[in-house]
């Protein structure tokens, strides 16, 4: 089954991956790089390979074993990735086949399936690695919350029709327990979205303004002030699920990173041992995520996948740019629409900082870890 599935994707990228989207998103302006996500989204789902991870009912029904069949061949092919789409086909379906309505899921899946653009409003300019600090109130008024507040570090918001917000409800509870999880329309008056220029050229992170901005009470997922247990299932896609793509990308990227040191003569213990740590990590992620773990061992185990692979991320990157010399460091513009391991190791190496910090950065990690999956004693809550 596998081996069909395998002949059927190589088949399909032969003959759709267009051969030189490299070169024409490489310095692409904004508008250009969202009708490109937007064309290639299409294709993908005309192929049936956008969001093979959905329950059937939903048009996925992939197993884990052939949804890392369909993304090794999508990155041997070299395929582009669905950068503006990740967070509406992973965190918000994620979060809306764990705790939605079913008024939610109809209103909102078909949506997404036909290629709308989420963005996730958790972290906040003050509250650093400890989302439960998050200080955006929303404060309940008959039939709505009328939402005050800032979030940063967005991704994709600028583009985004809908949110995944977590703002507080209880100001008065313990700060993890007085938190609420909402669905806000990023249309809504009070909504206000700025782009961050970031240090690679890009602007792929953007804050939000909120002010004054009223979201209904029916696009609560959840009950009142249970956020916090509802986003883990949100922060469990990102820092698990999502993996089973992003490793078989860097597996695709280290083969460059092989081509690389062959030029230089320098195929060494250092290139074999990250070969090994790749290795590793698809072998890590291609465990059923789905049986045998739950709960708080899923939790711990999404956390070292994500753990390993930001960190590896980063090793890997920096090889690449110690490998690539003075000629590393001209300036070339990153093609958008590609990996975390475009090729440009300088860039890549500076964006490979951002994979520590989204979804907990890696001490919360080490901390879940630690916690709930070896047992040790846990940090005392406020």
């Amino acid at each position: 089954m596998s081996g069909e599935l395998r002949d059927e994707v190589r088949r399909w990228c032969a003959t759709h991956v267009p051969p030189d989207w490299r070169r024409e998103q490489a310095g692409a302006g904004h508008d250009e790089f969202v009708r490109f996500q937007r064309w290639w989204f299409n294709e993908l789902k005309g192929g049936g390979y956008a969001f093979p991870h959905w329950p059937g009912e939903w048009g996925g029904g992939y197993d884990l074993a052939r949804q890392a069949v369909i993304f090794e061949e999508l990155a041997r092919a070299d395929a582009p990735r669905l950068v503006l789409h990740f967070v509406a086909l992973h965190h918000a379906a994620a979060t809306l086949f764990a705790a939605g309505t079913e008024q939610q899921r109809a209103r909102h899946l078909p949506a997404i399936r036909d290629g709308e653009i989420w963005c996730q409003g958790f972290s906040e300019p003050d509250a650093g690695s400890d989302l439960a600090s998050l200080r955006t109130r929303a404060e309940r008024r008959g039939d709505v919350y009328v939402v005050n507040g800032q979030k940063i570090w967005a991704s994709g918001a600028l583009d985004a029709a809908w949110c995944l917000l977590l703002a507080r409800t209880d100001p008065s509870a313990p700060k993890r327990r007085g938190i609420s999880y909402l669905i806000m329309d990023m249309r809504a008056p009070g909504v206000t979205v700025r782009p961050i220029r970031q240090i690679t050229g890009e602007q792929h992170f953007c804050e939000i303004f909120l002010t004054d901005v009223e979201i209904p009470v029916a696009d609560r997922v959840g009950a009142e002030n249970d956020g916090w247990r509802i986003a883990q299932s949100t922060l469990n896609s990102e820092r698990g699920g999502t993996m089973i793509e992003l490793a078989e990308r860097l597996a695709h990227g280290f083969e460059w990173l092989v081509e690389l040191a062959a030029r230089n003569g320098a195929v060494d213990d250092r290139l074999a041992r990250l070969a090994s740590e790749v290795q590793a990590l698809r072998l890590l992620v291609r465990r059923p995520l789905a049986r045998g773990h739950d709960g708080a061992a899923y939790g711990a185990f999404a956390s070292t996948v994500k753990l390993f692979y930001s960190e590896l991320l980063q090793r890997m990157t920096g090889y690449g740019v110690e490998l690539s010399g003075l000629a590393g460091q001209e300036r070339r513009p990153r093609p958008l629409s590609s990996g975390w391991e475009s090729g440009l190791w300088l860039l890549d190496y500076i964006g490979s900082w951002e994979w520590t910090i989204p979804g907990g950065t890696s001490e919360i990690q080490r901390n879940i870890i630690g916690e709930r999956g070896l047992g040790l004693p846990r940090e005392a809550l406020s």
